[in-house]
């Protein structure tokens, strides 16, 4: 639900507040105690919750700790647990201590921001936020946070103004199927955690017979919330793609105007309240089509005229080919023409400007299984599926695990990996020129932010050149801001797209520093 900035108050309060969400200053508390920011190294993700622990308490510092002026002495903070969070009263002051699962939004140094704990969920709303601090707010990093509880038309959360630091832990939470408590009481307890619905259909958003709408009475144009309908057992509801969450630009978004009343579909996100359930809406897939799963499809028997991978490989450059595969992740779209990393139980394709139409580059989501008939190609040893190709999906769906190609670095078996979903554990930051910069923007450092960006790592005293391609991810995404943060003699762990240009290329998606 939007929750519409500062500065639309300038335009006058007369203007009514509809569904789209409160106006800033509208949850009024004292001030939130301030807090530093202290970034912290964390444990790589995972979906296994953390072991419940006591609460803890942040003491502060001794005399000969202060580094004010004037030594302060503070009485323990007791971390409350997620019982007692719900249990305070409105503009009663909180202490929690959470996990980052999505950031809504950052604006003039406010975030607000999804959080969870193995014990419930915590709502963040214009939580005070540096640009500097919420590019650190990455999935699962653990935070605690001060501030006041506050309501708003039923939506829990910490008000306006709550301050945080990073503490060390991590945890990414599973999406929780609640299908079935939907119009139950026990529906609420749920509130803001990351949950999942199963074999809803699409129902008309209006009397025009629309399957979804801008904003919520539809006065709104692409680029504004989408609204649409969905029932299950006879009862319809109303579900939210937030776009702060969410922008046009994400698959969930296209994925929602490309939806038909009748569709049955499966969709995850956050369970948000406004007077009553108001999902927001993160992923959406047809029903039906097999879950995405880390354990290739085996025994796959392919259609007739469709190539092996070792067919594939075996082929001559401009030979015409025929593959069955998985997305695995776009890389980009412009003038009718996309880019797409896939893979399948043998191996991975690289999908050169394959013809697509911007509503069929929607349907590429990850795990879609697509048949895609073209011509093979070469360029500087990165085997390819020419420009030109055209494509049909089909039914199937398979999420690769990235496999540990670490030690396959400076061998021969490494290019058998080529255009696989691959990662690459403890390796050393090296300086890219004299001047000792951590990484280049574009491989010659003439370039700038929004271009590619180059950094080299080394292992067994061996150094390679990796790559973020800015075209796969952008100068707003986690890992370009991670590499950007990098600093010479880090180690770090990976993941990516084993692409190869004059030898091994990768193109980076995912930096974790150790």
């Amino acid at each position: 639900m939007k929750k519409s900035k500062l500065v639309l108050l300038a335009l006058g309060l007369s203007l009514s507040v509809s569904a789209c969400g409160k106006k800033d200053g509208e949850e009024t508390t004292a001030a939130a105690t301030t807090t530093a920011v202290a970034a912290s190294t964390t444990a790589e993700a995972t979906t296994a919750a953390p072991a419940t622990t006591a609460a803890t308490t942040t003491e502060a510092p001794t005399t000969e700790e202060a580094t004010t002026e004037e030594a302060t002495t503070e009485a323990p903070v007791k971390v409350m647990s997620y019982a007692e969070y719900l249990a305070a009263e409105v503009d009663d002051p909180v202490v929690i201590e959470a996990y980052v699962q999505a950031k809504q939004s950052w604006w003039d140094n406010k975030a607000t921001v999804y959080t969870q704990d193995e014990d419930g969920a915590y709502f963040l709303y214009n939580l005070t936020c540096s640009k500097e601090d919420f590019e650190k707010l990455t999935e699962g990093t653990k935070i605690r946070v001060t501030g006041f509880r506050t309501e708003w038309e039923g939506e829990i959360e910490v008000a306006q103004g709550a301050t945080f630091e990073i503490i060390d832990g991590k945890f990414i939470a599973e999406a929780k199927d609640v299908t079935d408590k939907l119009g139950t009481d026990d529906l609420i307890t749920y509130q803001n955690q990351k949950v999942a619905f199963k074999n809803m259909k699409v129902e008309a958003a209006n009397d025009e017979g629309a399957a979804f709408m801008y904003k919520w009475d539809n006065s709104g144009t692409q680029g504004d919330d989408l609204y649409f309908k969905v029932s299950v057992n006879g009862t319809t509801y109303t579900f939210t793609v937030e776009s702060y969450l969410c922008d046009k630009d994400t698959d969930v978004y296209k994925a929602v105007e490309a939806l038909k009343v009748g569709d049955v579909i499966d969709m995850e996100g956050f369970l948000y309240w406004y007077n009553g359930v108001n999902p927001h809406i993160t992923a959406v897939k047809a029903a039906g089509s097999e879950e995405p799963t880390t354990e290739a499809p085996a025994g796959e028997e392919k259609g007739e005229g469709v190539m092996t991978y070792a067919e594939y490989l075996a082929a001559e450059v401009d030979d015409p080919v025929v593959i069955e595969t998985y997305v695995q992740a776009k890389q980009g779209w412009w003038e009718d023409k996309a880019s797409v990393y896939t893979q399948d139980k043998d191996g991975a394709y690289f999908l050169y400007n394959l013809k697509c139409s911007e509503e069929d580059y929607a349907k590429l989501t990850e795990g879609a299984k697509i048949r895609v008939t073209g011509f093979r190609a070469e360029w500087a040893g990165e085997v390819e599926v020419a420009a030109g190709a055209t494509f049909e999906v089909l039914e199937g769906s398979y999420v690769a695990e990235p496999k540990d190609v670490t030690e396959l670095l400076g061998t021969d078996d490494l290019i058998k990996s080529q255009n696989q979903k691959v990662s690459f554990k403890g390796m050393k930051v090296e300086a890219m020129n004299d001047d000792g910069a951590a990484f280049l923007y574009k491989w010659d450092g003439s370039g700038a932010q929004g271009d590619d960006l180059y950094f080299k790592v080394s292992v067994n005293g061996d150094t390679y050149t990796f790559t973020v391609e800015s075209y796969l991810c952008d100068k707003d995404t986690d890992v370009y801001k991670a590499v950007e943060g990098l600093k010479v003699g880090d180690t770090v762990d990976m993941e990516g797209f084993l692409y190869w240009y004059e030898g091994v290329n990768p193109h980076i998606t995912a930096v974790t520093v150790k």
